[in-house]
């Protein structure tokens, strides 16, 4: 059990599960365990004891060095790359400084007194990450990462200090695994970008994975595809997420660092001309009220009618609804942590996205402003 905030302010820390491999738990077992938790909420502990307690401090070492396994260190470390890395004083500090030391980074390093107490709005969004930017323009810096509190985000800001954006995470490590494998699985849930779609149909033996929300839904696709090192795949979630399942099974900064840079090596370009070659495309999120639909009970008949509108369009009804085009998407959902139903849109332009958006808003009876 990890006690974190996770991306959230300090006040909303929390315990996150996981399980004895080293995964996320999976619904029914995350739903077990919330279960449990409910029924001991009257239980009295006071005579529990704990006969044997483990410290054990190899944790980050061994975690560094699986990733420097995954990349070509020596190619990376000829760069000599400039970096700067924001950790929000929290628990990627060690494992980002060890790793950027390693692959012969000159490192910035931002928030990385291990405190736990976060220096500003802690999720790695671009209101959020304004020093890190500065800082990462004035050093002359290739590039610039900021982690979230429990290291599993990686937001990115480019050598002129603009924020990157969380979707190109997971987009260029993709480029980077497939340069590398040729072929192979990419997992991602409904409310990611089809960037990465674009990079698997550039190349023969790829094959797309489409996820419910929720890193455990994508490691359970992962796994459920036989992915292996014979078998190569890698996944994550348009927030930043990557999983590098030779690392482990869950999404992480590090492996996300390690990837950009050889990408980086690899190319010699900057990562703002990386940037420049991906697809290009508008994303354009909107969350409304669900006691303006009657609750949870009045989802049914909006998801009827959007189902109905868009009979004609490719539907993947796993979690919500997503209705896929040919260059654009719409995913309408509920959350599963706030009383709101989110609606993301993709398209290869803003008013493309904003169009579209509303007409599924005006189907599902929205009030819009």
């Amino acid at each position: 059990i990890e006690i974190t905030a996770s991306h959230n302010p300090q006040q909303w820390n929390g315990l996150k599960c996981l399980n004895r491999d080293g995964l996320a738990p999976a619904v029914d077992e995350a739903a077990s365990i919330i279960d449990r938790f409910e029924k001991s909420r009257d239980r009295d502990f006071t005579s529990t004891s704990i006969d044997t307690v483990v410290k054990d401090l190899s944790g980050t070492t061994t975690h560094v060095q699986r990733v420097l396994d995954q990349v070509d260190r020596n190619s990376i470390a000829e760069m000599r790359f400039v970096v700067t890395l924001d950790s929000v004083n929290a628990s990627g500090r060690d494992g980002g400084r060890q790793l950027l030391t390693a692959l012969g980074c000159q490192l910035t390093h931002l928030n990385a007194d291990k405190s736990g107490i976060f220096p500003h709005l802690p999720e790695p969004t671009q209101k959020n990450l304004q020093e890190l930017a500065e800082v990462t323009k004035k050093c002359d810096a290739a590039l610039g990462f900021a982690q979230d509190p429990d290291a599993d985000r990686l937001a990115l800001i480019d050598e002129g200090g603009t924020y990157v954006g969380e979707e190109y995470t997971l987009a260029l490590v993709a480029r980077r695994f497939l340069m590398r494998e040729g072929h192979g699985i990419l997992a991602a849930n409904l409310s990611t970008s089809r960037m990465i779609d674009d990079l698997a149909e550039a190349r023969e033996g790829v094959s797309i994975i489409r996820t419910a929300v929720g890193e455990a839904n994508v490691v359970h696709a992962l796994r459920g595809a036989g992915v292996d090192s014979e078998n190569p795949g890698m996944g994550g979630e348009g927030n930043g997420g990557v999983i590098c399942p030779s690392v482990c099974w869950v999404r992480d900064s590090l492996s996300a660092m390690a990837f950009v840079l050889e990408l980086l090596a690899t190319e010699g370009r900057s990562l703002s001309t990386l940037i420049s070659e991906m697809p290009r495309y508008a994303m354009i999120k909107r969350a409304f009220d669900l006691s303006a639909l009657g609750g949870r009970a009045g989802l049914e008949a909006v998801f009827a009618r959007v189902r109905q509108a868009f009979a004609s369009e490719r539907i993947n009804d796993s979690d919500g609804l997503r209705i896929d085009r040919a260059h654009a998407w719409v995913h309408l959902r509920a959350s599963n942590t706030e009383p709101i139903v989110r609606l993301i849109a993709e398209a290869p332009t803003n008013d493309a996205a904003e169009s579209l958006i509303n007409e599924v808003a005006s189907i599902a009876g929205f009030k819009t402003a």
